[in-house]
């Protein structure tokens, strides 16, 4: 208490003592009592943070890690962190774990709540009130450690446990992101590449799914795609419905693209040895590509029950459409009008009808043998509109065939059948001698790249048939180049890309054409066995059924902000975790969640730009 003096001198009778001159040493002594000056236990050097008491709100497999401010920086979203318990000598059970940060990093004020009154008056009144604060990340266990693999955990991190961050080179190893196809840039990292081998069959065989809406990235990641396996020595076919892709040979020079390339540190450039097909009589949006072919298609390689579906035959004119073509097969054998060569002899012997049609038969033969049958019902006597000269050579012969063969009466459904032959017919893209059918061993040759441009064709049917043709002929393909490998050639390996996969794969398309579709579902399962990879690209993945997303094992997601979409997609990757399911919807361009089946979990990740260039298409 200060005192006034009688001089005017004010004296303070509480002052503080004068410590003693043997303070420090009696400090030294207490310490020394204690053990010795306060160590921390080398678990803890280095660590970043330490796990967290579990509250009822924990769920199994999931960890709350704290860390001080200055640490958070070091724990982006979806690094990998190693938890490691105390050893057995000080309390713990000495076992150790890897994680995954699935939320955060958050921020959190030191003994307060972020919305507690204090900080949020003061916040709104403009005064500045930082109080100090804590980070926060909630972790997926992915296993302990043991014998540095990593095996399916069995208890959970005890608390107030040491947390490392793991470093990227190790993280690329765990989380078995490398590879000679480079995707893109882990986010949350500086610079951790996504990539995949193509040497990994249980990866490239596999079908991959490439969804999200328009505007999303999906073409930047579908031409990225193209240019590296090319380059890996994977052969890649893509149908492309819009004509996008017909001039990526030639380096992108859009500006937002470049700037892109310039800041991944990469080079614009075209795709090398790229093969252009367009269907005969269609037009293509680059005619001055130096490899351009025109092809047909071989109506002998429709199965019968396909063309059925394909025209929409009812019951009636089924049983005339067959009716005809057991003519046409008796016909085909006769050696006056089909001399049939040795190879003819074993591929009847072997012929699916499911899959394929009778060999040498073409449209034009089908249309006039269904017109025959027509007119011998209806009484006719002119069969001048014959342009199959073997068949104006043995018209005689053929009725007579015709007549045993004991023909349904009702002329209507007869003509139905003949007018929906002849509209194939007018659509000139069935046998043609001005084209030929595409060449198979060509088109899968290590590195190079087919585009089919379909952008002409203004028909989801014609699309459809052109699709499912080709991709049998590639499937016949890579059987025989299967069997040359097993004899010491290097095996082919193939990749498919499908654009507007919902066109060809829709459910309403599948009901109308379950025979087509049966033969493309048989063709992407014996497909995997043989390093033939289909890659569906949709922005409608709504329209796909699960059929077909059963067939799909490595998924890139873009931007999808339908929630039914997402909660489906949910049913078939249970390896993604809720924090990115959250983010899907809100996906900047270029953004997208990676599933492969060669990762150890998803990751989303920043898709590299695209060197070469796209038409954009509005």
């Amino acid at each position: 208490m200060n005192q006034l003096q009688p001089n005017g001198a004010v004296s303070n009778s509480d002052a503080v003592p004068t410590m003693p001159s043997d303070f420090t040493d009696l400090l030294d002594e207490e310490i020394n009592l204690a053990g010795g000056e306060f160590q921390e236990d080398e678990a803890f050097h280095g660590a970043v943070g330490r796990t967290m008491y579990d509250t009822p709100a924990s769920k199994d497999n999931t960890v709350t890690i704290l860390l001080p401010a200055e640490e958070i920086r070091r724990v982006p979203s979806q690094s990998l962190v190693r938890i490691k318990s105390r050893p057995l000598d000080k309390g713990g059970d000495g076992r150790q774990y890897i994680a995954a940060v699935v939320e955060g990093p958050f921020a959190e004020p030191d003994g307060l709540r972020a919305d507690a009154p204090l900080v949020v008056t003061t916040t709104v009144r403009g005064a500045t009130f930082t109080p100090r604060y804590h980070g926060r990340v909630q972790v997926e266990i992915l296993g302990e450690e043991i014998d540095n693999k990593l095996v399916p955990p069995r208890f959970r991190p005890l608390p107030n446990s040491p947390v490392v961050v793991i470093d990227e080179t190790e993280t690329a190893e765990r989380l078995r992101l490398l590879g000679d196809v480079t995707i893109g840039l882990a986010v949350g990292y500086e610079s951790v590449p996504v990539s995949f081998s193509t040497e990994r069959k249980d990866v490239l065989p596999r079908h991959t799914g490439i969804l999200g809406t328009t505007g999303g990235g999906k073409s930047t990641t579908v031409s990225g795609l193209i240019g590296k396996l090319g380059t890996s020595g994977v052969a890649v076919v893509i149908f492309d419905t819009e004509g996008e892709y017909t001039q990526m040979m030639q380096a992108t020079d859009d500006a937002g693209m470049l700037a892109a390339l310039a800041q991944r540190g990469l080079e614009p450039q075209g795709v090398k040895n790229v093969g252009l097909y367009h269907l005969v009589g269609r037009a293509t949006t680059n005619a001055q590509h130096p490899d351009r072919r025109q092809f047909c298609l071989k109506y002998e390689n429709l199965s019968p029950y396909a063309v059925m579906e394909i025209l929409n035959f009812n019951d009636a004119q089924q049983e005339r459409f067959l009716k005809a073509y057991d003519i046409a097969r008796r016909l085909m054998r006769d050696p006056k009008i089909n001399p049939f060569s040795k190879e003819d002899e074993e591929k009847v012997f072997e012929l699916d009808e499911m899959e394929e049609g009778y060999p040498r038969l073409t449209l034009q033969m089908m249309y006039e043998l269904v017109r025959i049958c027509a007119d011998t019902v209806e009484g006719a006597e002119n069969f001048d509109y014959l342009r199959v000269k073997a068949f104006r050579d043995n018209l005689p012969q053929i009725r007579s065939v015709i007549k045993e063969a004991q023909l349904p009466k009702v002329i209507s459904s007869w003509r139905k059948v003949q007018g929906s032959l002849s509209r194939l017919l007018r659509l000139k893209i069935f046998d043609t001698p001005q084209a030929t059918t595409p060449d198979y061993k060509a088109m899968t040759k290590p590195g190079r790249v087919t585009v089919i441009d379909l952008s002409d064709t203004d028909s989801p049917q014609i699309n459809n048939l052109v699709i499912s043709e080709i991709l049998r002929g590639l499937h016949l393909q890579q059987d025989e180049n299967y069997q040359a490998s097993e004899k010491g050639e290097s095996m082919r390996k193939v990749v498919v890309v499908i654009e507007e996969a919902h066109e060809f794969l829709s459910k309403e398309r599948i009901k109308q054409m379950p025979v087509l579709h049966q033969q493309i579902e048989r063709i992407a399962k014996r497909g995997r066995k043989r390093w033939l990879g289909l890659m569906f690209v949709t922005q409608l993945p709504q329209h796909l059924p699960d059929e077909v997303l059963g067939l799909i094992n490595n998924y890139v997601l873009h931007k999808i902000a339908d929630i039914n979409v997402i909660s489906r997609l949910k049913r078939s990757l249970g390896s993604v975790d809720e924090g990115l399911w959250n983010r899907l919807p809100n996906l900047a361009p270029g953004q997208a969640i990676i599933s492969f089946a060669g990762m150890t979990r998803p990751l989303l990740v920043a898709i590299d730009p695209t060197p070469c260039r796209l038409r954009m298409i509005e």
